[in-house]
């Protein structure tokens, strides 16, 4: 999957299958997205692959800790987030920054006791009032992806 800012300037590849893929209904994201959610493709750092430069820009998040984006210093268009949990070691992507956002669809939402009340999920969702345990949720394949990725961190 590839993908860039609006500009250009800062393009992206990633090498393997996100982890998981979040859609996320938290107020935090409907915020700083200006939308009702923000959808992001979970993956290591390491499996992206970026042409360009880009500005990191700290924000304020609920957990107190804040968040990183990576934003095109051009267009200013934000492509990738860290946050602390995992902090450099995984890249959250911004889907609708991929050339073909369509490709890679949520595989959960989270923070739905949020959600705004005119937004439909499809149905057979996965769906969380707030957030989840990953045991439950990802794949095996997946959590020994996140597993090797924190190691190295």
């Amino acid at each position: 999957m590839e993908g860039s800012c609006t500009c250009g300037a800062l393009r992206y590849r990633l090498t393997d299958a996100p982890m998981i893929t979040h859609c996320c209904h938290c107020s935090w994201c409907q915020r700083e997205s200006g939308s009702a959610f923000a959808v992001n493709a979970v993956i290591e750092t390491d499996k992206l692959e970026i042409t360009g430069a880009f500005d990191y820009v700290m924000t304020p998040s609920a957990s107190g800790k804040g968040q990183e984006i990576a934003r095109c210093p051009i267009c200013k268009v934000a492509v990738f987030s860290h946050y602390a949990g995992a902090g450099r070691v995984a890249a959250f992507v911004r889907v609708g920054t991929l050339k073909d956002p369509a490709a890679c669809p949520p595989d959960v939402h989270i923070y739905t006791s949020t959600k705004l009340p005119w937004v439909v999920l499809p149905e057979g969702a996965k769906v969380f009032a707030e957030y989840y345990r990953s045991a439950e949720v990802w794949s095996a394949a997946a959590l020994d992806r996140r597993k090797a990725a924190l190691a190295k961190g």
